[in-house]
């Protein structure tokens, strides 16, 4: 119990700092800042000589400019600004970015970056589980209620999308659409093809539950009631409900690495528009990453939010070949 409750903690964390994302990022996410290419974060200090400050940071200096070096000037400090013009915490107009987690190779702030893409990443590996999630509790329930042919042209249906991995369906099928698309049109395209993939492994396990649960007595008793084949349905698919929410356990950090990966391959969102995949494209560079191992932040939230939702359905943690 305690687990679970840490699990749905982190996860109304996550969501809550995603919602306020425009509150707590210091910095527009898409605006770069010159000279602060790579720059690395910003350490926030309340202790100085003579005591206790407000919370402050030392003015960051670019030394070299081609090692990328940065040093922090201990002779001047920047007092750190609390709600101001709406946002949490920010620094003075002539004070420079407020980089708490660094920079990018553009000079953009990682932390605001971050939090965006949550909205974005987050979001569409949602919606995919709400898609995926109803269209196969509505073809399980179909094929194992009604059976016969139904239940044959459904799982048939369903056969054809498994025998190719989900992650490399997602692939082709993006790869087919024209690649210059916006943010919006991305979003909503990638959330139907997660739903696409990921359906029929929820429609066969809903199809097997139904069809042992048709020959219950209760059902046995609906239908003497004068049940249809629809209320039959609805009276046989909360059994399925430990399965749903296995199958949410398992797809939703399997459709956030599915959105990584196309987003690191190129076929994901626009590089204006942040994306936790669309940061880590910048990570996959060895060389880059060593220098700046702060760009590892969108690999360290989906580790995250992936621990929280084994958490939070207080099971242990399992692994999935979704993606």
């Amino acid at each position: 119990m305690t687990s679970r409750r840490a699990g749905v903690g982190l996860l109304g964390f996550v969501a809550v700092a995603a919602l306020c994302a425009p509150v707590l990022a210091p910095n527009p996410p898409d605006v770069p800042f010159p000279d602060r290419a790579y720059a690395p974060p910003m350490h926030v200090h309340v202790l100085a000589a003579g005591g206790l400050h407000a919370p402050f940071i030392f003015a960051q200096t670019l030394h070299d400019r081609l090692m990328r070096e940065y040093r922090d000037d201990a002779s001047v400090r920047h007092t750190l600004h609390w709600f101001s013009r709406g946002r949490l915490v920010s620094l003075g107009d002539d004070d420079g970015p407020l980089l708490l987690l660094g920079a990018d190779a553009l000079g953009r702030d990682v932390f605001a970056r971050l939090l965006y893409g949550a909205r974005v990443s987050l979001g569409v590996a949602a919606l995919g589980v709400a898609g995926a999630l109803a269209r196969g509790t509505a073809a399980g329930g179909l094929a194992g209620s009604l059976g016969g042919a139904v239940d044959l042209a459904l799982m048939w249906m369903a056969d054809l999308v498994v025998v190719l991995p989900g992650a490399y369906l997602v692939l082709v099928l993006r790869g087919a659409l024209p690649l210059r698309l916006s943010t919006g049109a991305v979003f909503w395209l990638m959330a139907a093809l997660f739903a696409a993939s990921a359906w029929p492994h929820v429609a066969r396990g809903v199809r097997a539950i139904v069809a042992a649960e048709r020959a219950r007595d209760y059902a046995e008793a609906a239908r003497a009631a004068g049940a249809g084949p629809l209320r039959l349905i609805g009276h046989l698919l909360p059994a399925a409900r430990g399965f749903l929410g296995v199958e949410t356990v398992l797809l939703l950090p399997s459709l956030l690495v599915a959105e990584a990966t196309i987003s690191v391959l190129g076929l994901g969102f626009p590089g204006p528009s942040p994306s936790w995949g669309g940061m880590l494209q910048e990570a996959t560079n060895v060389s880059v990453l060593a220098g700046a191992p702060w760009l590892l932040a969108p690999a360290a939230a989906l580790c995250v939010v992936a621990l929280a939702v084994h958490l939070a359905a207080g099971r242990p943690m399992l692994t999935s070949s979704r993606s």
